[in-house]
């Protein structure tokens, strides 16, 4: 018997827990983004100037994005008028009822919008998202302070949000 192995294009995996440096490639001006909201509270740069803000871009059905979630809502529920908490819930509009559903089974208070493919690519806002879960830290004047693909615990957050 022979086993084939290696066989098929290689497939490679996106990065998972890898952190972008501070300021390293990260253009130093303010970014420019506007998202379809499940609800009237906006999420955009314009509403978010002024405090320091956090986005998380996440899928439903991704237990790690689920894990995220979890620490974002503590920290908002700690941090109240502070600091912008926002979910990017990368699905098309028409999948709205399963991330309403899922905005109501984690508890989420903060404001969760839904984000298109457009905004994963080297030209969004954001530059690459390869990942999900991926967060964005901007300071007050929206720009990038920090961005980490995969889980990022509170601890690290606070870290990066330190000064903002």
């Amino acid at each position: 018997m022979v086993a084939a192995m290696g066989c098929g294009p290689k497939v490679v995996e996106p990065p998972v827990g890898v952190s972008d440096k501070p300021g390293a490639s990260f253009p130093d001006r303010p970014v420019t983004y506007v998202f379809d909201t499940l609800d009237e509270r906006p999420v955009s740069s314009t509403a978010h100037r002024g405090k320091p803000t956090v986005l998380a871009f996440v899928t439903t059905g991704d237990i790690v994005g689920q894990a995220q979630v979890d620490y974002l809502v503590a920290m908002a529920k700690n941090d109240g008028a502070k600091v912008n908490y926002a979910l990017i819930a990368m699905h098309p509009r028409k999948e709205i009822v399963l991330v309403e559903a899922y905005m109501s089974a984690l508890k989420i208070e903060f404001p969760v919008a839904l984000g298109d493919p457009s905004v994963m690519t080297p030209q969004g806002p954001f530059g690459e998202i390869s990942a999900v879960p991926t967060v964005v830290v901007l300071d007050r004047e929206g720009k990038i302070a920090w961005k980490h693909t995969g889980l990022a615990k509170s601890g690290e957050l606070r870290s990066h949000m330190h000064g903002l």
